[in-house]
């Protein structure tokens, strides 16, 4: 059982930045023993730009700026549901100059399609905490809860909008199917912010999102939250009223780990020296603004305990989508 512990939203900004085009080579210092990047790290965000990804990318990338006193750009690789991005990160196996902002779809897409990579083609350095999703709608929907959406389901076709085909947002609303016997057509998109576009303009009933991600749109009044697919209500004031889909009737909580990941077979001192630093991005205020504007649980794991966690979410995961 997760933490109960769940926190509030602000966007992270950065500017798009390409980044370099390397030779999958190891790039580095080693000298006694000591590794030290050469040149600039590229950090590949597997989405588009403006989801919650890309909002863990960019701030993980600044955050180990700080700790590292290197340039850490951020590359924007879509399409797939991720799978482009993480199989362009595969062909960088041992560049120690690499990382990637790492999320569910790492697990996801090995389950669901046929992808050349899985959890163990890569190097575990740092979790950077749990994140649930909101299930939200239009302000002006008749639909007023998760049961609503179910029951609408159950009768007539029910169109919901999806960031990617293996993403948190899928899982969540596969979950309810199986909870339910609803069924719902999906619109998959790259981001989470087209899924929100697509909510606002009146194009699907609903969508499953992190709170990080729809926290401004909840605030102006232009959405409106049916339930959280999440184990206990959140604490913060702006959302300690919505309701669990557990609390109506739906038994579904699923939490998408957010972390960061380095290419395989990179050498050891590489490996530590980026759990090293990502040790003192933790401890930084940069980290704590992070999870506390994106609403997420700083359940923080590095190396092996991170890999552990990974095999183990992995099966969770499969069991959930009957993989």
């Amino acid at each position: 059982m997760h933490s109960k512990k769940l926190l509030t939203t602000a966007a992270v900004t950065g500017t798009l930045a390409l980044g370099l085009s390397a030779c999958g080579q190891a790039s580095g210092d080693t000298a006694g023993g000591e590794f030290e990047p050469k040149g600039n790290v590229t950090m590949i965000v597997p989405f588009a730009a403006g989801g919650g990804s890309d909002i863990a990318g960019r701030a993980t990338a600044s955050g180990l700026e700080e700790a590292t006193d290197k340039t850490i750009t951020v590359q924007n690789i879509d399409g797939g549901s991720g799978a482009v991005g993480y199989s362009e990160f595969l062909g960088r196996s041992g560049d120690p100059n690499y990382l990637l902002a790492t999320e569910t779809a790492m697990l996801a897409l090995p389950a669901t399609q046929d992808v050349e990579f899985t959890h163990e083609s890569f190097t575990p350095i740092m979790k950077l905490g749990d994140d649930y999703t909101l299930v939200v709608t239009k302000a002006d929907s008749p639909l007023k809860t998760c049961s609503d959406l179910t029951d609408k389901g159950k009768k007539e076709r029910t169109v919901v909008a999806i960031s990617g085909a293996t993403g948190l947002d899928n899982i969540t609303f596969t979950l309810m199917e199986k909870a339910t016997k609803a069924k719902f057509d999906r619109v998959p998109f790259e981001s989470g912010a087209e899924a929100i576009t697509a909510a606002l303009g009146g194009q699907v009933e609903a969508i499953s999102v992190n709170p990080g991600e729809v926290s401004g749109q909840l605030e102006s009044g232009d959405l409106k939250p049916l339930c959280a697919a999440a184990d206990e209500r959140y604490e913060y004031p702006e959302l300690k009223d919505i309701p669990t889909a557990k609390e109506q009737g739906i038994d579904v909580a699923f939490a998408q780990f957010r972390g960061v990941i380095a290419p395989g077979d990179i050498p050891e001192e590489a490996k530590e020296y980026w759990i090293k630093k990502a040790k003192e991005f933790e401890k930084s205020d940069a980290y704590k603004t992070y999870i506390e504007d994106n609403m997420m649980q700083p359940n923080a794991a590095y190396g092996d305990d991170f890999a552990t966690y990974l095999g183990e979410n992995d099966k969770e995961l499969r069991e959930a989508i009957g993989k």
